[in-house]
Parts: C-alpha cells; structure tokens; sequence
C-alpha cells in the first residue's frame, strides 16, 4: 500500500479534480493544479482521514508532520490536528524569524533552498513529510535531510499526487513514500 495509489472512490474523486495545465510554469512541463481539489466540499477532509488511516495500516506514528511551502502547509496541518501531533513549517529563505537551518535542493523546472527553525524537532522525534505532489523528489529530500540533521527519524512521506517516471522514489530513498494518485509525468 505505501509504494503505490490506491484505485478507489477517493483516488477517483481526486483524479478527477485536479486540472493539468500544458507548459506551466514553462514549456514542457504537464502541471498538475490541486487548487479544484481544494474547492471541492468534503474533498479535503476525505483527504485527511485517509491520510490518518493509511498512517495507520503503514505503522508510522509521528510525533510532528513537516510540510514543505506551500501546499505542505495545506495538508499537514489538518493532518496534525487529526493526529493530534505537532506541525513544523519548512519555507524559503528568510521567512522563518528564528534561527534556522537550510538545504538547497532541485526541482523538476529550477532550484531553491528550504529552511527549518532550528528548535523545530526534539532528537528522535518520528517525523513524517507530508506535500502535495511528488516529481523529482528534491524537496522531500531536502525536508528529510533538515529533519535528521535536527535529530528527527523521517518515518516516510506522503503525498497527493505522485509523478511517474521521474525517478523520486529512488531519489528520496530510504524515505518511503506513500502517493494517494498517480500521474505520467
């Protein structure tokens, strides 16, 4: 169950919301829009409690959910309330107000750098990542390099959207990663 989507009503429900937009941000590049997903009633919070019960069935228990900017702020929060955890904001430069660490990384159209307060995870805390798409894998290797060196276990992560044939999965390994939808990139 964590290496690939489920097909079911859910998985379904979320293909069908999302819109692909061509050439977005440049040529070549078929972008998968969540915003649909997001204004879908009830699409979201069926998100979630499959996220809690796919935590579940995988056995990871985190202590704190991490989200990458932007749309790791919409997911990990309603998934840290349901879990009754923490959640942990990893953003761009020079937006966190506090002592930081950061990690360059790749994208699948550039690069950028992430940054995570410094006092954000305890030692051996269980974290899980949580974004909305999965492409090449550079941010949710940058987000799992913060946590550890913060002393975080990275239990796994987990996704919306997963891009197929772009080689993530082997980039973020030994981070497992668990996708709601898969898409041909």
């Amino acid at each position: 169950m964590g290496a690939y989507a489920m097909n079911d009503e859910l998985a379904s429900r979320i293909r069908s919301s999302i819109r692909t937009v061509p050439d977005f941000p440049k040529k070549g590049i078929m972008f998968r829009d969540i915003t649909p997903v997001l204004g879908e009633p009830g699409l979201l919070a069926s998100i979630s409690d499959r996220f809690v019960e796919d935590l579940g069935s995988l056995g990871w228990c985190p202590d704190v959910i991490v989200g990458p900017e932007a749309r790791g702020f919409i997911f990990g929060p309603l998934l840290a309330d349901r879990l009754g955890c923490g959640f942990v904001p990893v953003r761009k430069p020079g937006k966190l107000p506090s002592s930081t660490r950061r990690a360059e990384y790749s994208l699948e159209y550039g690069s950028n750098i992430l940054e995570i307060h410094e006092d954000a995870i305890i030692s051996n805390q269980n974290v899980v990542i949580i974004d909305d798409l999965l492409a090449t894998g550079g941010t949710i290797s940058a987000c799992a390099r913060l946590c550890e060196e913060l002393g975080g276990k990275v239990l796994g992560a987990l996704f919306l959207i997963e891009l197929e044939g772009l080689g993530a999965r082997e980039k973020i390994s030994p981070v497992e990663a668990h996708s709601l939808t898969i898409f041909p990139a």
